[in-house]
Order: structure tokens, then C-alpha cells, then sequence
């Protein structure tokens, strides 16, 4: 039996999946200036990845502009965070008709205020997916059934208690 090799992962720093507003300035293939307006799919300290609408060569620079929502408890609403990447990849659509591509950046020049920031944001997310995950809230306490789970339970504990009604009689 052939032994499979596992693929370990490369990235020096953990990243969480989050939907964040953000900005590329960049070169197009054809060196016109392009700039879009995108939402991030995930986010780590050292990198976003989204979808372009444009082709970005890799190894371009780009100017990225995200909308950084702040860990609860601290002051504000969100932050802007502008910084300078590099394009590591730029993957074509993968369904025909499709005309998004994959874009990844890792931030050239960010400050370590920043990627600090950006380094809580994610351990708070990654957090709330666990949470979420295992069915507590982000308070600690335990999250009620949903209307249908507890109607289920319901009908299943009564037709236990008809069914040792019958056996007991």
C-alpha cells in the first residue's frame, strides 16, 4: 500500500476565514492601473486572500486598503488598514463563464501595530467559529435548541412516556 504523503502547511501564521470590505491598486496584465473594490475570503497576519475581477501578474505590487473590524471590548467600530502587498498568486476562474480570479497577497509593509491588530482579529474569529462550533455563545453559555430541534425532543420524550404508560398497565 502506497504511503501518502500529508501536505503540511507552509504558513508561518494562522488565519481565519472572514468576509472583510477591502481595496486593490495594482497593475492589470496590461499595465493599465487597476483598482477594485472586493471582499477578503480569509485573512492571517501575513496575507489576504479574495476573488479580482482582474488579472494580477504575480510578484506585482498592489496597494490593499481593509476594512479591519475591531475585537469586542475595544474602542470603535473598525479600522483602515493600508498597506503594501505582494500578488503570490493570481489562479484563473475555476467554472467556465466565471470571471473572478483568485487573488492572494502577502503584506510587504505592515506595520506591527497593524499586524498585531490583524493577529487578534483572527484569534477572536477562530474563536467564535469554535464556539460555534460546539454550540456554546460567545457569552459562555450554552445555546438554546432551535424551535424545530426542541419540538423533535419533544414528541420523542412523549411517546416514550405512552410507551411505558402501555407497558406498565
Amino acid at each position: 500500500m502506497a504511503s501518502r504523503k500529508r501536505r503540511s502547511e507552509r504558513r508561518d501564521t494562522t488565519r481565519a476565514d472572514a468576509r472583510l470590505s477591502m481595496r486593490v491598486e495594482g497593475s492589470a496584465a496590461d499595465n493599465e492601473p487597476s483598482q477594485l473594490v472586493t471582499e477578503s475570503q480569509n485573512i492571517s497576519a501575513s496575507g489576504v486572500y479574495c476573488f479580482s475581477e482582474h488579472y494580477l501578474a504575480p510578484l506585482s505590487k498592489v496597494a490593499l486598503t481593509i476594512v479591519l473590524p475591531k475585537v469586542p471590548g475595544s474602542r470603535g467600530t473598525k479600522e483602515l488598514i493600508k498597506c503594501e502587498g505582494i500578488v503570490v498568486r493570481c489562479d484563473s476562474p475555476r467554472k467556465r463563464g466565471d470571471r473572478h480570479y483568485e487573488l492572494a497577497c502577502m503584506f510587504s509593509s505592515l506595520e506591527p501595530e497593524w499586524r498585531q491588530r490583524i493577529d487578534e482579529f483572527v484569534t477572536w474569529r477562530n474563536l467564535q467559529a469554535l464556539r460555534s462550533a460546539s454550540g456554546t455563545s460567545l457569552n459562555g453559555r450554552a445555546r438554546t435548541r432551535t424551535t424545530a430541534s426542541a419540538t423533535r425532543v419533544k414528541r420523542a420524550t412523549a411517546k416514550k412516556k405512552v410507551a411505558r404508560r402501555r407497558t406498565v398497565h
